[in-house]
């Protein structure tokens, strides 16, 4: 498919808002850098939806487009925001990711998206290559990385 039909772009928008605005909350510093970012992205695709070449999903050529806005607008020092809520995880609680957020905070910049990607907004490995412009296999080994060192921050932590 050469450029990207509005349509099927409204579609991308509508299903997965929630995801966009927990990574861009997160990478951005604040939920209203995540809403900004995410309807800059948004904006920016349209713009230059007949740019698209195809030769990728849609929705990561969109996904980066809403992480290269939060990177725009975010502030020089990383602040993870508190993420909107996902809703209750299956045992009825709500997810608290507070004790993680330094951890995360200290993972390298690469690491950090991949995880943000893969596990706040749920993406698989292709799509989140084709956001941070890396091969697959990147993706598995930097994931395996940011695991590795986030488990060592929780071997110290439990010391």
């Amino acid at each position: 498919m050469k450029g990207a039909r509005v349509r099927d772009l409204e579609e991308v928008y509508r299903l997965h808002y929630t995801q966009f605005l927990r990574v861009a909350t997160a990478v951005g510093g604040s939920e209203d850098a995540g809403h900004e970012a995410v309807q800059e992205g948004f904006a920016d695709v349209l713009r230059h939806r007949r740019s698209f070449r195809g030769e990728g999903p849609l929705e990561g050529w969109v996904w980066r487009a809403v992480v290269n806005a939060a990177h725009r607008g975010r502030s020089q020092r990383l602040v993870l925001a508190p993420l909107p809520a996902a809703g209750p995880r299956e045992n009825g609680a709500p997810d608290d990711h507070s004790d993680i957020r330094p951890w995360l905070a200290a993972l390298p910049e690469r690491q950090r998206l991949a995880v943000f990607l893969r596990y706040y907004a749920d993406l698989d490995y292709r799509t989140i290559a084709a956001v941070l412009e890396i091969e697959v296999g990147t993706v598995s080994a930097t994931l395996s990385a940011a695991l590795t060192s986030l488990r060592r921050s929780l071997a110290r932590a439990a010391q």
